[in-house]
């Protein structure tokens, strides 16, 4: 069973009169922020970190139960935020009235500006990267813009701002401030996320910032997967202490989460000589974003993305499937792989992804799953040893090519 289908579904049963009446959401806005989208586009917390029934069900069931979910929290998505978020020509999320554009030339822009479109031209901080950003005229959708755009400029390539979805849930967030106000200044690691919350087990240098609506604001998700890399005492990480530049790609934007927000994000930590960044958020294929992450790895930076949970008949998520990224899967507490782990078009290594117990924004720690919680640790050991030939040798052989170049700290799990 294809995703896109099931989002084409959403797509079709949107036009009808029930539809007209509301619209939208995705981390933040009316959800409130991140911490409240995950447990709501997951259906709840409590059921995405409980979901070990999965493993008994047979691979078609499996795939049905997770296209139904991911069908479910988009059309949730649809509903709640018409304003802020539509569908783009591949049925596939984004922020509503923007297109991106790469490599358009002079005339094409004017005749832009002349078909109604407002371009703002700007340079991506870090990576040097041009780029224009449309936005739509009043009346036209994305999925007709992205045409016409195309048309205008044929030889530029246009995409939609898509958004971006962490890969697992982490413990509501019971109000949290914010870590950090530190200006780190020794080698760190990076994180793309939302905000990282003050907590006993993160007392090393954290510098935040925002790019989107809101941030930086502490999140449960960006605490857990922070305490992941970085944490010493209660949770510790695979780089005990190693100093963060976070990355809150989210705030409280009812379009957060978007491309153009995650290669700003990029270009920072580019810019500030970060080494290895942990993205473990998930989406579809989009050029400009693809783009700013070959230009960040010829400057040396080595991005870690989840391969997301959306089972293995979901499309190869990104950015994890990009060829310059380190892609990672989860494992439970007995080395299997999470049946709801998603795909990419390579897997490089696996790490635990449950049974395991992360930072909580309040303070304390709970219980994590999801893939989004396996590259964290890939990340800090990657800064570990300093080089992907030094993970490549820590990492414990798999009984499958499922496993990449086999487990990555497999005793990290914190559940003392």
């Amino acid at each position: 069973m294809k995703m896109h289908r099931s989002l084409i579904i959403v797509g079709f049963l949107l036009t009808g009169p029930a539809a007209q009446a509301q619209l939208l959401p995705s981390p933040g806005g009316a959800l409130g922020s991140i911490d409240n989208a995950v447990p709501q586009l997951l259906d709840n917390a409590d059921r995405a970190l409980d979901r070990g029934g999965l493993d008994r069900l047979s691979p078609a069931r499996l795939a049905e139960r997770l296209v139904a979910e991911r069908t479910a929290r988009i059309a949730d998505l649809l509903r709640r935020h018409r304003d802020s978020v539509e569908l783009d020509d591949r049925q596939e999320v984004a922020r509503r009235g923007v297109v991106l554009l790469m490599g358009a030339s002079p005339t094409s822009i004017e005749a832009l500006r002349r078909a109604g479109y407002s371009v703002a031209s700007d340079t991506v901080e870090g990576i040097g990267l041009p780029l224009a950003r449309l936005t739509i005229p009043a009346g036209r959708s994305l999925a007709s813009a992205l045409k016409q755009v195309r048309s205008i400029a044929p030889e530029a390539e246009a995409s939609a701002d898509n958004l971006y979805f962490p890969g697992g849930a982490a413990p509501k967030l019971k109000g949290a401030a914010l870590a950090g106000g530190s200006n780190v200044t020794s080698p760190a690691a990076g994180i793309i996320d939302g905000g990282v919350a003050r907590h006993a087990s993160l007392p090393g240098a954290i510098e935040q910032r925002g790019f989107a609506r809101g941030a930086p604001r502490a999140s449960a998700h960006g605490t857990a997967v922070a305490s992941l890399i970085s944490g010493s005492g209660a949770i510790r990480g695979a780089a005990p202490g190693t100093p963060l530049l976070v990355a809150d790609v989210y705030g409280d934007d009812p379009a957060g989460g978007s491309a153009f927000a995650i290669v700003r994000a990029l270009g920072w930590m580019a810019a500030r000589g970060v080494k290895v960044v942990t993205a473990s958020l998930v989406g579809p294929s989009n050029p400009l974003l693809a783009g700013a992450i070959r230009l960040a790895r010829d400057k040396g930076v080595r991005i870690v993305a989840a391969v997301g949970n959306d089972g293995p008949a979901a499309p190869p998520a990104y950015p994890a499937s990009y060829p310059d990224v380190v892609a990672v899967t989860g494992v439970d507490g007995r080395g299997r792989l999470l049946p709801e782990a998603g795909r990419a078009r390579h897997v490089d290594f696996a790490a635990p992804g449950a049974d395991m117990y992360a930072a909580r924004a309040d303070g304390g720690k709970g219980r994590v799953r999801g893939t989004s919680f396996a590259a964290p640790l890939v990340a800090g050991r990657l800064v570990a040893k300093g080089s992907l030939n030094g993970l490549i040798a820590e990492a414990k052989a798999g009984p499958s090519k499922a496993f990449g170049h086999g487990i990555i700290c497999g005793e990290c799990r914190n559940n003392n």
